[in-house]
């Protein structure tokens, strides 16, 4: 057998890894898009969205809906797979409005790519390859070959294959994915990470107890960092929230990914204005992407923890609260800068890369009296990054604004375990029945640094591949 990283190769996203089997039948473990090269050239394989031949691929399995893990599945269809895609039934929900939000998104390049192009007019701010982006039908196509797999339960792909989602926290639907092959009367495991959740997050369950496997295969996003408490998110959501709209009339801005972030955030406001923590500011929820995943968190309550499901029962709502108000259409979100009252905005996307965050972010970012509170993780070479690193003036488009905000940053929204977490995963293996562990979806300096830690706690054969690296398993 043969294992390839295709995509989150000492990067932390791209999330792409395809195992190959003996008789040449071929898994590939998420297909995700690299947030960090929107471009999406690729070297290994220029005259293709995906660098490996994706006809020959036999079936994919689906960790979880972020983009970063399931972005480039229709350009899977487009250049030849045939195959089922498995997943989680949360998974395949969220998969979907993400998808078809990203090929409104692309729909509008291309439209904007045309007509430039049908005017003779110079092309090179284009940062993609037309060819590479899909459009909705497509989506319809790739969503038509989904097939929801339950939790926990051992699923046959194949004589002599299964395959079991289980719970990984993170985000709604998101699964560890342990992957049994029997071929010629050996017997092989491999326990693919995903992302690897948190305990205590606000609404998810905790990720479970995980069994034994040969290989692992292990996201390292923050291998060299700690989180703050979970319990301290409210308490610091609160502070923030007294500094930036009580302190002083001003605006909090909050860049969160419309999946998973935004539904932490809203719910932890819920519960704040609710015992009465905070006075009810306006709250404006701007994504209609938002809007589609909190009604999903809400038809899937039976994933979630039971704080959610009592707070559920108690207020009828997780997300709904008086003093909020999503914005819909495009001049509703224009037109919250004209709200003169203190306000919080949570709008997508987390990394600054696109939605209509950037309209805000531009709006205030040379304003004093706003706030931008920063909640997730920011690949480098992103807008979010930029910001985050703060050099004194962000470049928006063609336009270089001064940073006269004030930017804060909190880590305790993270849906993404720290380093404690992702060595609980690790030490959930026992390093004499391991045989080799690969650590991927992660920069340099977090995967060296955690390869060191656990290679101190003696684990043995920890390997950092480079994309396209093979290896024989």
């Amino acid at each position: 057998m043969r294992l390839t990283f295709w995509g989150a190769a000492e990067k932390v996203t791209g999330s792409m890894t395809l195992l190959t089997l003996d008789d040449g039948y071929q898994i590939l473990i998420d297909c995700g898009i690299d947030m960090s090269n929107m471009a999406e050239t690729d070297p290994l394989y220029p005259t293709s969205a995906l660098p490996f031949d994706a006809s020959l691929v036999n079936v994919v399995l689906l960790s979880h809906a972020h983009l970063d893990h399931s972005g480039k599945l229709p350009n899977l269809y487009k250049e030849g797979f045939e195959g089922q895609i498995l997943c989680t039934s949360a998974t395949a929900s969220l998969t979907q409005i993400l998808l078809e939000d990203s090929a409104r998104i692309n729909q509008r390049k291309l439209k904007a790519y045309s007509k430039r192009k049908s005017r003779g007019l110079s092309l090179d701010h284009f940062n993609f390859i037309p060819e590479n982006l899909y459009t909705t039908p497509e989506v319809s196509d790739t969503m038509k070959e989904v097939v929801p797999i339950q939790f926990k339960r051992r699923f046959n792909i194949k004589p002599g294959v299964w395959v079991t989602f289980l719970p990984a926290g993170h985000l709604l639907g998101a699964a560890h994915i342990l992957v049994e092959v029997e071929e010629g009367g050996v017997e092989k495991s491999f326990l693919f990470s995903g992302d690897i959740g948190r305990k205590n997050y606000p609404l998810l369950q905790d990720p479970i107890e995980l069994p034994q496997a040969d290989y692992v295969i292990c996201e390292t996003t923050y291998g060299n960092r700690e989180h703050s408490k979970i319990d301290d998110s409210t308490k610091e959501l609160q502070e923030v929230i007294k500094r930036a709209c009580i302190d002083i009339p001003g605006r909090l801005i909050i860049p969160a990914f419309s999946i998973g972030r935004t539904q932490a955030v809203l719910f932890e406001l819920h519960k704040l204005f609710e015992e009465g923590k905070l006075p009810r500011i306006k709250v404006f929820a701007d994504s209609p992407l938002a809007m589609q995943s909190n009604r999903i968190y809400e038809d899937f309550l039976y994933l979630l923890n039971q704080e959610a499901k009592d707070f559920k029962e108690d207020y009828d709502s997780l997300f709904n609260f008086e003093n909020i108000e999503y914005a819909q259409k495009q001049n509703d979100s224009k037109a919250i800068s004209n709200y003169n009252e203190p306000y919080i905005i949570i709008s997508s996307s987390g990394m600054l890369e696109g939605g209509r965050i950037q309209h805000h972010i531009q709006a205030n970012m040379e304003n004093p009296y706003a706030t931008v509170l920063m909640v997730g993780f920011s690949a480098e070479g992103t807008l979010g990054a930029r910001l985050r690193d703060n050099e004194g003036y962000l470049r928006i488009g063609n336009e270089d604004l001064k940073v006269n905000c004030k930017i804060e940053q909190t880590d305790s929204f993270s849906g993404h375990g720290d380093v404690n977490d992702l060595q609980n995963f690790i030490q959930q293996q026992d390093k004499n029945k391991v045989t080799q562990i690969f650590l991927n979806h992660g920069e340099e300096e977090s995967m060296v640094a955690f390869k060191e830690r656990i290679e101190n706690l003696g684990y043995k054969n920890v390997v950092i591949p480079q994309k396209g690296h093979e290896f024989i398993v």
